[in-house]
């Protein structure tokens, strides 16, 4: 309209009103996109300083690491829509309008992101719960590692072998999840064999002075005194369960060590330890 009424004036030859009503406009607009850039510049120094301090209450409450991470994220992003509406609403443009606008292109990036909005809305249900934290031991989908990092849409999983696998928090959040992290102790458990005949009682004693003797091995309380049962009467050989309890971060250093000291100790002691034999009968023809 206002542009059709330019070229009318200019038409009709009003020259004079044509510049007014251009100085007019320029004026305007002048005003509008100073008041932008004002809004924008005091804006970005408000957006700045409420991340920062949002960082400091976080860090200040020990929070997860995995949470502050998060939600710094999303702070940061709704501080910055906010902005961006303000400074279109400073240039005089119809935040109403734009607020509509920006509704509807919401709801078509929504239908078509439909996998990442579950993904988003997992990562949430992740951080509520905490089934896992960073730096916990998990084992998921057949995938086993230290978690390094829960991101807005993925859980970054740290394998033992130095790879990283983004694993969906979708798909995390509706799965089985075994933490090997969050108990402070574990059981760590052996089947060993001995020979038939083997006194089983001097076996079981030899373990328990073995294990007493190991101060990673825990002693008490009763349910976590070191255990040494008769498993089975196995084809060539009598199976014995052992177990014990020790910390969490001693398990694997516990298995590996156990193992070659009960076998040295066995070989000191006399014990037979069995192996799968076969016997061949040759029959000599008459």
């Amino acid at each position: 309209m206002i542009l059709q009424a330019l070229t009318t004036e200019l038409q009709l030859g009003k020259l004079d009103q044509f510049l007014a009503r251009l100085i007019d406009l320029s004026i305007t607009a002048g005003k509008h996109i100073l008041t932008a850039v004002l809004v924008y510049v005091v804006g970005r120094f408000l957006v700045n300083l409420i991340n920062r301090l949002v960082r400091s209450m976080l860090e200040r409450r020990h929070i997860d690491v995995g949470v502050q991470s998060f939600l710094r994220s999303m702070v940061n992003i709704l501080l910055t829509v906010l902005l961006i509406i303000s400074v279109i609403g400073a240039l005089g443009v119809n935040t109403t309008s734009f607020a509509a606008l920006l509704a509807s292109a919401g709801v078509a990036v929504g239908m078509a992101l439909s996998g990442n909005l579950q993904n988003f809305a997992g990562g949430i249900v992740i951080l509520l719960f905490k089934p896992y934290r960073v730096g916990d031991t998990i084992e998921v989908q057949g995938l086993t590692g230290v978690v390094r990092e829960v991101q807005i849409f993925h859980t970054i999983l740290n394998t033992f072998d130095n790879k990283l696998i983004y694993i969906p928090n979708g798909s995390l959040s509706t799965s089985v999840v075994v933490n090997y992290s969050r108990e402070g102790a574990r059981r760590v458990q052996w089947t060993i064999g001995v020979d038939y005949g083997t006194d089983i009682s001097r076996v079981r004693q030899l373990l328990l002075t073995l294990f007493q003797s190991d101060a990673r091995i825990m002693q008490e309380p009763e349910g976590r005194k070191p255990f040494v049962g008769l498993d089975a009467l196995a084809d060539s050989s009598v199976n014995l369960v052992v177990r014990v309890w020790v910390k969490t971060e001693a398990y694997w250093d516990v298995y590996y060590d156990l193992h070659q000291q009960i076998y040295e100790l066995f070989n000191r002691e006399g014990v037979g330890i069995p192996f799968p034999q076969t016997v061949v009968h040759l029959q000599k023809e008459a």
